[in-house]
């Protein structure tokens, strides 16, 4: 057995039933023979949005739908607790764990109900419940065949947030000296902690969820704390791929990317990756490798601080819809700092503008953002900028999405942008706007939405054939 610890965490399709669970436990019982392991489960199949629709029933005031939903959750996860316990005892427990939290769900339910309404803080609490049941699960499952597994929610493993519900980020001066100590501690005694991923709390003991992503940072969060060298992060694909495969049929498995491409795919929304889950594993060099449940043989993707060459420049080809673009222009403006006073209403906002393209005149620039901020954002702009500086337009173009080329082989490599744009050109697709990073690591393009996935196409084929 390695003396370093690995974190494993394991998704919601990778925990979506009793036999699924199962599965999981035989990997984690051949994992053990070879290595100490910390294990981060995440909620149940699509648990978090049935109490996502749950609470959002309970809010309109729907009580009799909410708890219809509620006895739906409570049935699933007691016929997943028979199928993957076998030991009575702890069987028992796990059914009266169950029990006990979906009493409490139902008394947060009526009371969401009464009141018409859902605080931050009340929606993280609720929404917690489905690793708290599904991670009491796989201990059971772990616990009956002999294993020292130990039971922990988010905070009682040491991971200390701010009280930014919905969002929180963990305070990791605090997060470190009590992971390591509480999960240190355990794995040093030869236990196996079992934790709740996505839930935490902040350091008076309030429940807090990490975000979309949020079980993926609790695994690399919790690497980080106790000098963990690799995080594995099970799913239900064989590893991120050179393109959306429903898009692309002769997509590949990327072997081996760097933290940095990684980020970037993270971007433009490639399955299986947050860029908060990356930013810790990438500060203290921990490996983050992403293996499939359903055929743990595939050697999956590796991600490390280095890239592996796939004979071609570009490593990935992603899309992203749902975006717009807002672009604020005008001679009036030029010269008048508008890219500083446009960026300033942006960030106020707390939103990540995916693309940023200024003309050389600075008398325009254009943002890609999230579609359901656009008209907001712009309205905003219009009050704050273009009305003190005095005139301008704000425009803003629904019918887009946005391609991302994305390669470390890309640096120094003449002749790449000429290689991607020739192959939109060539399907007669217009691009309406360009903009590429310093590191060349990037060259991101925006086309009609009806447009994108032939652009797709298109780019995959010229770099790693039709």
């Amino acid at each position: 057995m390695r003396d370093d610890p690995i974190v494993w965490k394991f998704g919601g399709t990778s925990l979506g039933n009793g036999n699924r669970m199962l599965l999981a436990r035989s990997l984690i019982v051949d994992g053990l023979r070879r290595h100490r392991l910390v294990v981060v489960c995440s909620a149940m199949g699509d648990t978090t949005d049935l109490l996502l629709e749950m609470l959002e029933r309970a809010s309109s005031g729907e009580i009799n739908a909410a708890k219809a939903l509620l006895e739906e959750l409570r049935l699933s996860h007691l016929k997943a607790a028979e199928k993957a316990i076998e030991e009575t005892g702890v069987r028992n427990e796990v059914i009266n764990f169950i029990t006990d939290r979906v009493a409490e769900l139902e008394k947060l339910i009526g009371s969401v109900a009464l009141l018409r309404e859902a605080t931050p803080r009340t929606k993280d609490l609720i929404t917690s419940y489905g690793e708290r049941l599904s991670t009491k699960i796989v201990w059971g499952a772990l616990r009956s065949i002999g294993i020292n597994s130990v039971y922990l929610e988010g905070h009682d493993a040491g991971i200390a947030t701010d009280s930014n519900f919905g969002n929180a980020s963990p305070l990791m001066d605090l997060t470190y000296d009590q992971v390591r100590k509480k999960v240190g501690g355990l794995i040093s005694e030869g236990m196996v902690p079992v934790v709740t991923g996505f839930i935490a709390a902040t350091p008076d003991g309030i429940t807090t969820t990490l975000g979309r992503g949020g079980s993926d940072l609790t695994a690399t969060v919790i690497a980080y704390c106790i000098g963990a060298k690799e995080v594995w992060l099970w799913t239900d694909v064989d590893g991120m791929m050179s393109a959306d495969p429903k898009i692309v049929t002769n997509s590949k498995v990327l072997s081996r990317i760097s933290y940095d491409e990684a980020v970037e795919m993270a971007y433009f929304g490639a399955k299986g990756l947050q860029i908060k889950t990356i930013l810790p594993a990438r500060e203290k060099g921990i490996h983050i490798r992403i293996k499939n449940t359903f055929n743990p043989n595939s050697e999956g993707t590796l991600i490390t601080s280095t890239s592996s060459p796939e004979g071609t420049a570009t490593k990935a080809v992603l899309m992203t819809k749902k975006v717009s673009s807002v672009t604020v222009k005008g001679e009036v403006l030029a010269g008048g700092g508008l890219a500083a006073k446009v960026l300033s209403v942006i960030d106020s906002h707390k939103i990540d503008a995916l693309m940023i393209s200024q003309s050389v005149s600075s008398s325009s620039i254009s943002i890609v953002i999230s579609r359901s901020l656009s008209k907001k954002v712009a309205e905003e702009i219009r009050k704050s900028v273009i009305s003190q500086l005095g005139g301008g337009e704000v425009e803003v173009e629904d019918d887009i999405a946005a391609i991302a080329v994305i390669g470390e082989g890309m640096k120094g490599t003449p002749g790449v942008a000429s290689k991607v744009f020739t192959a939109v050109a060539s399907k007669g697709i217009n691009v309406r706007m360009i903009a590429q990073g310093s590191s060349e690591l990037n060259i991101s393009f925006v086309v009609k939405e009806a447009d994108a996935e032939e652009a797709v196409r298109a780019v995959h084929a010229a770099f790693y054939g039709s």
